[in-house]
C-alpha cells in the first residue's frame, strides 16, 4: 500500500512540474515578452515581470485586464472609424511673434507653451473670445438654462453625470421646450455616470422624445472590457455660438437652493467666440462614435463673431489619438512658469513624471500651490493622496486642504496670465483612461480672476506639512499605503 501511495504522489508531483513548465512556456514567457516590448516605463515593466514570473497565470490575467497599452489599443480600435466633422476655419493661426507681443508685459515666455499645445492638438489658438466663470450650480445652471431657452437652431449637451433630480428636471424641461420650438437637440450621457440616479435621465429624456445616447454602455459581455473608458467631458453648445464647459455635472448637490445638502462646490465657464467650435468638435466626434450620426454644417457649426479679447483653445484628451495631451500640457506649463503656479483639483494622485515636474518647478523658485479638499467624497483617494505627497512637500510644493463642502473645482493658473480649466483631474484615471476636455486661456484678466479665486480658497485652508504626515498613526499610514497601491486605477 505504501509503495502504491508513493507512486501516486510521485506521479502527481511530476504532473505538477509539467503543468508549471507548460504554464510558463505558453503563458508566462509570451506575457513577459509582451511587457518588455510594450511602451512602458522601466519600473512598471519590472513590476509586471515580477508578478508574471511569480504567478504566471494570475499575472497574465491581471496584465491583460489592466495593462494601459491594451486599454489604449481598445480605444483606438473603438474610435478608429469614427468620422470627423468638417469644422469651418474661424481663426487665422496666431504666430509666435504675435503671441509674444500680446504678452510682452512679462508674459512672453508663454509663447513656448502655446507652441507646445498647438503641436499636440494640431488646432489653432483662437482669438476674440469672451470667457466668464460661473461659481456653483447657483450661477452656472441659470446661465446654461437661459442659453437653452434662447436656442433657435441646435443644442448639444454632454455630461458624465446627469441626475434625475431637481437640477436634472430643470434641464429636461428646458430641453423639451426647446425641442417643441423646432430646435435640434442631441444629448450624450456616459453609461456609468447615467446610473447615479434612478430612473436614469436617459430613460426620462427618451420618454420626452429627446434624442439621447449613452457613451459606451458596459452591460453587454462584449463591452464590459471597456468599462474603464469613460466620457468625463462636460460640454454644452447652443446654436454653435455659445459654449459652456468646466468640471460641473448636472446634479442638485451643486445648488445651495436645493432641498439636498449643499455638499459640492464647483466651477464652470461660459464661452463666446471661435473657441466654441472646439467644444462642438469634441462633442460631434463622441456623438458620431456613439450613434454613427455625423453632425456638421451650419446647423451645428457657425461662423462665429469675435466678441472678446481672450486667446483660447480646446484640448481633447483620451486613451486614443489624443492620449497625453493634457498631461504634457500640464508639464509644459510647469516648465515655463516663472513666478507662481496654482492648482485646484478634487483628486490629486500625480504619477512619477508629474511629481518630478512639480518638484523641479518648485526648486527653480516658483511658488507652487496645490489646493485640495480636506474631506474627499472618495475617502480612499484621499488616503492614497496622503501616502503620495511627501516627495512634493520635501521639495517645497505647498499643499492646502480646504474645509467642507467638498470642492470639485478643476483649475490650473500660471503666472496670473494663463489658465486651464475643464473636466480633468490630476490622477491616472483622468490622464490615462477617461475622455476629457479642457480649455486653455491666455488672458491676464481671466487668469488674474482665477488666481484670486485660488488665493481665496487658500485663505480658508490648512496647510499640509511633513509633520502632519508623520503624526499619523501606524494604522492610518498602513491604510494610506495600501490605498496608494491602487493608484493606477483610482
Amino acid at each position: 500500500m505504501q509503495t502504491l501511495y508513493d507512486a501516486v504522489v510521485h506521479e502527481e508531483g511530476w504532473l505538477y512540474i509539467v503543468l508549471l513548465v507548460l504554464t510558463y512556456l505558453l503563458i508566462g514567457i509570451p506575457t513577459a515578452l509582451h511587457a518588455i516590448f510594450s511602451d512602458r516605463d522601466v519600473r512598471s515593466t519590472i513590476a509586471w515581470m515580477g508578478l508574471i514570473w511569480l504567478t504566471p497565470l494570475v499575472g497574465a490575467i491581471l496584465y491583460a485586464l489592466f495593462g494601459v497599452n491594451r486599454i489604449r489599443r481598445a480605444a483606438l480600435r473603438l474610435r478608429d472609424d469614427v468620422p470627423k466633422p468638417d469644422v469651418p476655419q474661424t481663426t487665422k493661426p496666431i504666430t509666435d511673434e504675435a503671441l509674444w507681443q500680446i504678452h510682452e508685459a512679462g508674459h512672453g515666455h508663454l509663447a513656448t507653451l502655446e507652441q507646445l499645445v498647438r503641436r499636440l492638438t494640431r488646432h489653432p489658438l483662437h482669438t476674440g473670445n469672451t470667457i466668464t466663470h460661473l461659481t456653483g450650480g447657483d450661477e452656472a445652471y441659470p446661465a446654461m438654462l437661459a442659453a437653452i431657452e434662447g436656442a433657435g437652431q441646435s443644442i448639444t449637451l454632454s455630461s458624465y453625470i446627469f441626475d434625475n433630480d431637481e437640477a436634472g428636471t430643470m434641464f429636461a424641461d428646458a430641453l423639451e421646450a426647446a425641442q417643441s420650438r423646432g430646435v435640434e437637440i442631441r444629448v450624450l450621457i456616459d453609461a456609468v455616470g447615467a446610473r447615479y440616479s434612478r430612473p436614469t435621465m436617459v430613460r426620462v429624456l427618451r420618454r420626452r422624445g429627446i434624442r439621447v445616447a449613452k457613451f459606451l454602455s458596459s452591460i453587454s459581455p462584449t463591452m464590459i472590457r471597456f468599462f474603464n473608458l469613460r466620457n468625463h467631458r462636460k460640454i454644452l453648445v447652443v446654436d454653435g455660438q455659445i459654449g459652456f464647459t468646466g468640471g460641473m455635472n448636472i446634479r442638485a448637490c451643486c445648488m445651495t437652493t436645493s432641498d439636498e445638502e449643499h455638499d459640492t462646490q464647483d466651477l464652470h465657464f461660459r464661452i463666446e467666440g471661435p473657441a466654441v467650435a472646439d467644444l462642438q468638435h469634441a462633442f460631434s466626434i463622441d456623438w458620431a462614435f456613439s450613434t454613427d450620426e455625423l453632425l456638421q454644417g451650419p446647423l451645428w457649426f457657425q461662423q462665429i463673431d469675435s466678441p472678446g479679447d481672450s486667446l483660447a483653445r480646446g484640448i481633447s484628451d483620451g486613451p486614443d489619438e489624443d492620449m497625453d495631451h493634457l498631461r504634457l500640457t500640464f508639464m509644459g506649463a510647469l516648465s515655463c512658469a516663472r513666478r507662481r503656479v496654482q492648482i485646484v483639483t478634487p483628486y490629486f494622485l500625480p504619477e512619477g513624471p508629474l511629481i518630478d515636474a512639480l518638484n523641479v518647478c518648485a526648486m527653480r523658485g516658483v511658488e507652487v500651490d496645490v489646493i485640495l479638499p480636506s474631506k474627499n467624497n472618495l475617502p480612499f483617494v484621499h488616503w492614497a493622496m496622503l501616502a503620495s505627497v511627501a516627495p512634493l512637500l520635501k521639495r517645497g510644493v505647498r499643499i492646502w486642504l480646504t474645509p467642507p463642502p467638498f470642492d470639485h473645482t478643476k483649475l490650473m493658473i500660471v503666472d496670473g496670465a494663463w489658465c486651464c480649466f475643464g473636466s480633468t483631474n490630476w490622477d491616472p484615471r483622468s490622464l490615462r483612461l477617461n475622455f476629457e476636455f479642457n480649455v486653455e486661456c491666455y488672458d491676464r484678466e481671466v487668469a488674474g480672476k482665477m488666481s484670486q479665486l485660488a488665493q481665496d480658497k487658500i485663505a480658508t485652508a490648512k496647510r499640509l506639512t511633513l509633520k502632519d504626515l508623520r503624526a499619523r498613526s501606524r494604522l492610518s499610514r498602513l491604510r494610506d499605503g495600501i490605498a496608494r497601491l491602487f493608484l493606477p486605477y483610482l
